[in-house]
């Protein structure tokens, strides 16, 4: 049996940081780093947000020192 065709063509993800020209994560800039946390306080992940391996490290890195500066929150316990 032969698989079924897409119909639809692939959309890629649209890098954040290329399309508003980020060169460097900084912690300090909370609101770049808020669109790359999920709504529970975890930290989406590259397939979801289209970034690169150097800055998908750069944007974690960023994050967890802006947990510890308390500008941002810890993911919520599960119950």
């Amino acid at each position: 049996m032969a698989k079924p065709t897409r119909d639809r063509p692939v959309k890629r993800k649209t890098n954040l940081l290329r399309a508003s020209k980020v060169t460097e994560v900084d912690w300090k800039n909370v609101d770049l780093l808020r669109k790359f946390i999920s709504d529970r306080g975890k930290i989406r992940a590259r397939r979801v947000t289209g970034l690169t391996p150097r800055q998908q490290k750069q944007v974690a890195t960023a994050i967890k020192n802006a947990r510890e500066m308390a500008l941002l929150p810890y993911p919520n316990a599960g119950r």
